[in-house]
């Protein structure tokens, strides 16, 4: 089932896609929902970010490859996380698919994108075992973590660097029927593949990271995981668009505008 969240008549309402139409309902997918009984062309309306957020964490650095070409730049040794560590992100950020991310006008060329599995949370959940961490998965959708990597380096809370406005494209809906072993990462700009990879081939899966949380935290309807990216990330200008796919989830795209 695919979840939409789109501009209604009174406002954010919830839907499901059915082939090329979406099937308005009242509700949401944290909770109960009836359908209305209204369908519109999907390709009519307005989609909006999948749902707002509860509290947004995200994993750190999470694939071995993108650890190792962030340390060639950066001249130091590579340093394979030994558990899984979470982050947290700001909502301020958030924008959905087809808007446009906008690039400071004080960043450097350093402006760059990184494709991301978005997992959903949709029941609480404390003290799960990785046997039984999906349990608390209502499904996926897709994210592109912003990243100005001369703050990154720079500002020892990132709160720049990743947390400025629309530096946080998600979407185009939440996807629930996935299977996480059959998913690949694309990421595109202007159309060109610039990045490729098996998404689920994480140092620590999503099962490691849910059960690591609720050892501590609780999950609560509506939180979310960003997961991390892999490989080296290419550099974003003005009037680019960059696409990031995720097979059998879709695809995430935004274009790239200057601060007015």
């Amino acid at each position: 089932m695919r979840w939409v969240r789109y501009e209604g008549d009174g406002g954010a309402v919830f839907g499901i896609v059915e082939g090329d139409e979406v099937a308005e309902v009242s509700g949401s997918p944290f909770d109960e929902y009836e359908r209305t009984g209204k369908r519109q062309a999907l390709a009519d309306v307005r989609l909006l970010i999948p749902f707002e957020p509860k509290t947004f964490y995200a994993a750190g650095v999470n694939y071995e490859e993108h650890v190792r070409e962030a340390a060639v730049l950066l001249g130091r040794e590579p340093d394979i996380p030994q558990k899984p560590d979470i982050g947290y992100r700001a909502n301020n950020a958030l924008i959905s698919h087809g808007e446009a991310i906008v690039k400071p006008a004080d960043s450097t060329e350093r402006f760059q994108y990184e494709g991301e599995l978005v997992v959903v949370i949709g029941k609480e959940a404390k003290h799960l075992s990785e046997e039984d961490a999906l349990s608390c998965v209502l499904g996926y959708t897709i994210g592109n973590d912003v990243s100005e990597r001369t703050w990154q380096a720079g500002d020892r809370t990132l709160w720049r660097a990743k947390n400025s406005d629309t530096f946080k494209p998600m979407g185009p809906w939440i996807e629930t029927d996935v299977e996480l072993d059959s998913l690949r990462t694309t990421v595109r700009i202007n159309g060109e593949v610039v990045s490729d990879f098996a998404t689920n081939n994480m140092v620590f899966g999503v099962e490691t990271y849910i059960s690591a949380m609720t050892r501590y935290l609780t999950l609560y309807p509506g939180d979310m995981i960003w997961m991390g990216t892999d490989g080296a990330t290419q550099n974003m200008k003005v009037g680019d668009v960059c696409d990031v796919e995720i097979s059998g989830i879709g695809t995430l795209s935004n274009p790239i505008a200057s601060e007015s």
